[in-house]
């Protein structure tokens, strides 16, 4: 198609599915023609909640020559198989993150995408927010300098305390590492450019975890992924300490602080779209609070950020190149723990420009 509304297929209806729906369905330049599921009665449950005309199985939205992306909701292991399958469709994707769970299948997926002339672009949309872009106004104008030095802090005592179906978090592609790890570095990458070098440390508090929530709250599941992890990271001209745990009692949670030549920026949750920027300038008794200016919307930000660069002919912003150099580096920190030693990313990536001022999600463009 080359005008109008962007055609949008949901695949998951799990907890995030919610928030997505909510949003997507409200944005003029796309329409949610259809919401698709293993479970076909609670993707049926989850279309009417919404007013998605059409629900039922992957097959029949992958067959539905009005979606033009698909929005890629399953477990992380799903990830890459449900991408390839939507290219082979002649679907454009946005994933959810992470991009995929090994270096292998992200890239085939990529490279995919490429040879289909397609698209494939991935969750965290958090650095499309008002309250992250106006971080990143603030640093590019050099209110705090030439950025040196960045700290990230995600503490909780861990999700099986309130989801009641944690094990995936416990498994190969969670962990804090894998699922809190996107949002912390993507914005990193934002502030800093690539990442060029890593050092890891962590590991697990303990084999096992108790579901504490709904019908299945008392059953014990196995842990396979370290729950705490500490790392350097690299870049080309400065560096960051980040700390992600599901093992804390005390919980930080959203912490990232970027300290420069002039100053101290105390940046938004990075897992939020709304909250203000701290800086607290040399020279200055009190901090200056910046509130986030910009949009209102959240989750599905960067699915219509893709369905408008698609129409335009540009690149998207939340690109799959992007997704990749983080899961890149993420792993890098995890082979970084085993080896007890440093290591070298070898990917690299364009850090995309900032969102223009006044861009409109609720904007009828298309």
């Amino acid at each position: 198609m080359t005008g109008g509304p962007v055609g949008v297929g949901v695949i998951g209806t799990g907890v995030i599915s919610g928030t997505y729906l909510e949003n997507l369905t409200s944005f003029p330049d796309v329409r949610v023609l259809r919401v698709a599921d293993l479970d076909v009665e609670r993707a049926a449950a989850r279309a009417a909640e919404y007013g998605v005309p059409h629900s039922g199985t992957v097959a029949e939205l992958l067959d539905d020559p009005g979606i033009e992306i698909v929005v890629n909701l399953t477990v992380p292991a799903a990830h890459v198989d449900v991408g390839l399958a939507a290219l082979e469709a002649g679907k454009h994707v946005w994933a959810e993150k992470p991009l995929a769970l090994d270096r292998q299948t992200g890239r085939k997926l990529l490279d995919r995408a490429r040879e289909k002339n397609l698209r494939v672009a991935s969750a965290p949309d958090t650095v499309l927010g008002a309250a992250l872009q106006t971080a990143r106004n603030a640093v590019d104008a050099g209110r705090i300098g030439k950025p040196m030095t960045a700290l990230a802090l995600f503490q909780v005592p861990g999700p099986e305390a309130w989801h009641p179906a944690p094990e995936f978090y416990f498994q190969p592609g969670g962990g804090p590492l894998l699922d809190m790890g996107p949002y912390y570095l993507t914005t990193l990458v934002h502030l800093l450019g690539p990442i060029r070098r890593v050092t890891g440390a962590g590991g697990r508090a303990r084999d096992t975890r108790v579901v504490g929530s709904g019908p299945r709250a008392g059953t014990e599941f196995p842990v396979r992924v370290p729950t705490t992890v500490t790392a350097l990271v690299e870049f080309e001209a400065a560096s960051a300490q980040i700390v992600l745990s599901f093992d804390s009692a005390l919980k930080r949670t959203g912490l990232v602080e970027l300290t420069g030549t002039l100053g101290t920026a105390e940046l938004p949750d990075p897992n939020r779209f709304d909250e203000p920027t701290r800086l607290h300038l040399l020279g200055h008794d009190e901090p200056e609070e910046l509130p986030a200016r910009g949009h209102a919307a959240s989750r599905g930000t960067g699915t219509l950020e893709l369905a408008r660069a698609i129409r335009a002919g540009v690149p998207e912003r939340a690109s799959g190149e992007l997704a990749y150099h983080v899961l890149d580096a993420m792993l890098a920190i995890d082979e970084s723990m085993t080896r007890g030693q440093p290591v070298e990313v070898a990917s690299t990536v364009d850090v995309p420009p900032a969102l223009p001022v006044g861009w409109d999600p609720y904007a009828k463009t298309l």
